[in-house]
């Protein structure tokens, strides 16, 4: 895994980076703008490994990737069956990097380490067929009441069974 700060003599680096860290700080890293991709991951192992509905990942070279501070305090889970590996920040459990077999030259990197524009909208939605049923799709929210800023999906109106059973009566 690259480790390297400074450029080699002779390395050239776009004019933009974009920094990403951890949340205690321990583990910083950027990579060079515009990253290779950005997209959704809806697997169920990503969505185990980052707690949420699915994770939003920025691809990057490796050549174009270096962390900056906090080596020493990553630590990888491989997984060989699915040809993964994720790194973590050993200190406050945040998700940092992951790496997929069939991509050797890119690392991705969780979009939300990046307080910055990275050069790429997640605009890919992978493993669509392992979605969470519970994940919200669009549906339309309205402000709860009595809670500033909390939004909620009303629940839908329940037909009752007499008008749902006239629907079906044929028409003579």
């Amino acid at each position: 895994m690259p480790q390297r700060a400074k450029p080699l003599p002779g390395e050239k680096r776009s004019a933009v980076q974009a920094k990403a860290a951890c949340v205690c700080g321990a583990v910083t890293l950027e990579i060079d703008v515009p990253g290779v991709w950005a997209w959704h991951d809806h697997a169920e192992a990503s969505r185990r490994a980052q707690g949420c509905a699915y994770a939003t990942y920025v691809g990057s070279w490796k050549s174009r990737f270096r962390i900056l501070a906090g080596a020493e305090c990553l630590t990888r889970f491989e997984d060989p069956d699915r040809r993964t590996t994720r790194s973590f920040c050993a200190r406050c459990g945040t998700p940092m990097l992951y790496e997929r077999a069939r991509s050797p030259a890119i690392v991705n990197i969780p979009r939300a380490l990046f307080q910055s524009r990275t050069g790429r909208e997640p605009r890919y939605h992978m493993n669509l067929a392992e979605k969470a049923d519970w994940t919200w799709a669009g549906e339309p929210l309205v402000p709860l009441k009595d809670y500033p800023g909390v939004m909620w999906e009303r629940p839908k109106r329940k037909t009752p069974a007499s008008a749902i059973d006239s629907l079906f009566i044929a028409e003579d």
